[in-house]
């Protein structure tokens, strides 16, 4: 998968002030605010900065938390993780592969098949209900 590089100003320019913070500061949107946390619809969560597909409707499901979360990504190869140590906590920051946007964390108490909690927040999505998921 081909990076996608752009300068500070360029994704500025492009996002809101909290896709930017969130993005590209990797910054947290606060629970229970985000516009996904508690969406329904059958369709594909991207990337808001480059359109990459994240996560399927399919493997969402209600944490508790107040962050859409998700059991599994559509693509193995279309999320990264780096360990992440902020905050005196030792956590697992998932990011795109493709422009590295800082989407939340991945934890392990999540549902089956998987037992991860993909915690991402919706200030890093873009919501895609034409594309259905399934095989």
């Amino acid at each position: 998968m081909e990076k996608i590089k752009k300068s500070e100003a360029e994704w500025r320019q492009e996002l809101s002030e909290e896709q930017y913070q969130v993005c590209r500061k990797k910054g947290t949107e606060p629970a229970f605010t985000g516009q996904y946390w508690d969406h329904h619809e059958k369709g594909m969560y991207r990337c808001a900065c480059c359109g990459n597909e994240l996560f399927s409707s399919d493997t969402k499901f209600d944490s508790g938390t107040g962050w859409p979360s998700f059991w599994a990504p559509v693509s193995e190869d279309n999320v990264a993780a780096e360990e992440d140590n902020s905050f005196f906590m030792r956590r697992t920051e998932v990011l795109c592969s493709k422009c590295d946007a800082h989407l939340g964390h991945v934890f392990e108490d999540g549902p089956a098949p998987t037992n991860l909690r993909y915690c991402i927040n919706s200030a890093s999505l873009k919501f895609d209900k034409d594309k259905q998921p399934g095989p």
